[in-house]
């Protein structure tokens, strides 16, 4: 009888996607505002050295790059920054300048901006003073604008407070409220007496905890209105001179509510096991917006967002009628028009204008203008599986009992976070797969308190069209699914997370979708913790890429900026169970190939947690290539380097799965 043949060679389809095509869609488009038939936004440009820029798109349509190079309108408060100007009418747009974080007004004559001028002191140390979540406010003296300054001490301590700047150029600014150690959303009432602004303070995470606060600009007394202990409240927008709209998890889920600042009273306004907001990793965006007549446009629902119309009155909500299935939670709207960027298995991130009134879709700008044929395009389906768990010593899944996180105990739950929960993910199906399964990737995001979406992408499709079929997971600890499904990763990341991906893969074996030979692993930053975890604990994936990845958390916590210096006690617990969670510790358990790729810039996860994961496997004679890039910081930004790193990427998988 002859021996059965080996399984077969896997031989990549032809694509009409290139890595240059995938690294010039990096366009990231966010922050929308409208006024009348005016759009602006923000813009990256990866071919310019990965810069952002503000762009205007006037009534009749023409479109201007407000700020030419070398001007980069980006903000490094919280590392992650967020949205980096503001439209201030009649004078123009104040922005944030990468390269000292001074704020500049940029004065806009037509449809051109004249030279930036600085409003914000030169500090004594380089970008010492960073501003963001920028609000202009009217009053008798002219528009002021209120933000969240940060300042950076010798000592390496870091302060945060909200401030007003003049917009007089004489560098006058006025401290208002300081004290906790993080601030967003400042947001001064219509007549300009009070202060709604969101705190929180170490050890907590604006997902963890936060509270609503509004202080009395003439004395200023302040009064706590929503939040606290395992509560987090978001986005304050004033509804009159007396009442809040803000969005709570109080419930469970992030719901809108309207709250009285004199007597701390709320009212839940849509109740919903569902989503209406994301995590508050960048300051400045919006997840709703106040329409004329007191409508509000909102985004709701699980995993992807829909929009849709709420009468906070009535409680009624319709959804709109447009070709998106997603939208991220940065709305604008003045009067009835309403801006917004949406997204769908079949669209690219697309900043949109909405007329409220037909719901007519305008499309403003796409991330990617030119795109492949619908049929090398993968049609993303939303799955289920169930999780696995391990019992091992060296795997531990004990339940996190920190001493010291004063919010550590739980709420009771309804989810079922053990064996047998279930875990979200969407599935990319590759072109033409190759009968008894196809070589997949599993896909997992940083965060780890965020999520991936169904939008369409590039890269996604750079794979799928050459064979390699793409399962993006929203493990446990994702966003989009309740306070509940978060709290899984609850001191236990390194362990659920790693359980659902690896679930993941097994699932995709289970359904035949696989080849159970030809799966590999990949994930950035704390996707990348993740990867090097699971090739730890499992040999089910033929190989893994982490870019940026964590793997030693003694050294992060030690070296880490400031935003996230406590997140690890929420996430782990103590000291004493790095050794059991940290892919470092357990690397002489990885057997698969691995591909680490790192900026040298980087000041979230430094490059010595890539190079001492390669250092281990290298010493072991595993394979292992450790790439780096000079000037690249958390997330390539430059054209140059995101279509080398796709290109080793691709060399990788290509390598393992033949």
């Amino acid at each position: 009888m002859p021996p059965s043949p080996g399984p077969r060679p896997f031989s990549p389809r032809p694509s009409p996607i290139s890595t240059t095509d995938v690294a010039r869609s990096g366009l990231r488009l966010g922050f929308p505002t409208v006024l009348g038939g005016e759009t602006w936004w923000e813009e990256d440009r990866p071919a310019e050295g990965g810069r952002r820029t503000v762009v205007h798109r006037a009534a009749d349509g023409a479109l201007t790059d407000l700020l030419p190079a070398p001007w980069d309108a980006r903000t490094r408060v919280h590392e992650y920054g967020g949205r980096s100007y503001v439209v201030v009418p009649g004078h123009g747009v104040v922005f944030a300048h990468h390269a000292d974080q001074r704020l500049y007004l940029a004065r806009v004559s037509g449809s051109r901006a004249e030279r930036p001028r600085p409003i914000t002191p030169e500090p004594k140390e380089p970008a010492a003073l960073r501003y963001a979540d920028l609000r202009v406010h009217g009053g008798p003296d002219g528009p002021r604008l209120w933000c969240v300054r940060e300042r950076h001490h010798q000592d390496a301590e870091v302060t945060r407070s909200i401030v007003s700047v003049a917009l007089t150029g004489d560098h006058e600014i006025t401290e208002w409220v300081t004290g906790s150690d993080f601030y967003a959303s400042p947001t001064p009432s219509p007549d300009g007496r009070h202060l709604a602004y969101v705190c929180w303070s170490h050890p907590h995470m604006p997902w963890t905890s936060t509270e609503l606060r509004v202080t009395r600009l003439s004395d200023g007394a302040t009064r706590l209105v929503m939040g606290g202990r395992d509560e987090s409240v978001l986005a304050p927008v004033w509804c009159d001179d007396r009442r809040l709209y803000v969005v709570s998890d109080r419930s469970g889920w992030w719901n809108l509510y309207r709250a009285d600042v004199s007597t701390a009273a709320c009212e839940a306004l849509c109740p919903a096991e569902e989503e209406f907001a994301g995590p508050l990793w960048q300051l400045g965006g919006l997840p709703y917006a106040v329409l004329d007549g007191g409508r509000l446009a909102v985004l709701h629902g699980h995993g992807d967002l829909r929009l849709g119309i709420l009468d906070p009155d009535t409680g009624t909500l319709r959804d709109l009628d447009v070709p998106f299935r997603g939208w991220s939670p940065v709305l604008d709207a003045d009067g009835g028009t309403l801006a917004g960027i949406g997204y769908g298995p079949d669209r690219p991130r697309t900043v949109v204008r909405i007329d409220t009134a037909t719901g007519r879709a305008e499309e403003v700008r796409r991330e990617i203008e030119d795109l492949p044929a619908a049929a090398v395009l993968p049609v993303p389906c939303a799955v289920e599986f169930k999780t696995v768990e391990f019992k091992t010593a060296e795997f531990e899944t004990a339940e996190f009992e920190a001493v010291e996180f004063e919010a550590a105990e739980p709420r009771a739950v309804d989810f079922d976070g053990g064996a047998g929960g279930r875990v979200h993910a969407y599935l990319y199906p590759p072109r033409q797969a190759d009968e008894g399964g196809a070589p997949y990737v599993v896909f997992v995001h940083g965060g780890p308190t965020s999520h991936a979406t169904s939008e369409l992408s590039l890269e996604k499709a750079f794979f799928t069209s050459r064979g390699i079929g793409v399962i993006d997971v929203n493990y446990g600890g994702s966003t989009g699914y309740g306070r509940a499904y978060r709290e899984r990763l609850r001191g236990r990341w390194g362990v659920t997370d790693v359980e659902d991906v690896i679930a993941a893969a097994k699932w995709l074996i289970a359904e035949g979708l696989a080849d159970p030979a030809r799966i590999a692993v990949r994930g950035a930053s704390a996707g990348g913790w993740t990867v090097m975890a699971a090739c730890g604990a499992s040999d089910v994936f033929a190989g893994g890429v982490s870019v940026a990845g964590v793997s030693a958390l003694a050294p992060l916590v030690a070296a880490t900026h400031d935003f996230e210096s406590r997140y690890v006690e929420w996430l782990v617990g103590p000291e004493d169970r790095y050794g059991e969670r940290e892919p470092l510790a357990r690397a002489d358990r990885v057997n698969c190939p691995m591909l680490l790729m790192q900026g040298l810039a980087d000041p979230v996860v430094p490059p010595s947690q890539s190079r001492a994961f390669a250092d281990r496997l290298m010493a072991r004679g595993v394979l292992c290539t450790y790439l780096t890039f000079e000037g690249e910081a958390h997330g390539f930004r430059r054209l140059e380097t995101r279509a080398a790193a796709l290109a080793a990427e691709l060399s990788f998988y290509l390598q393992i799965f033949r």
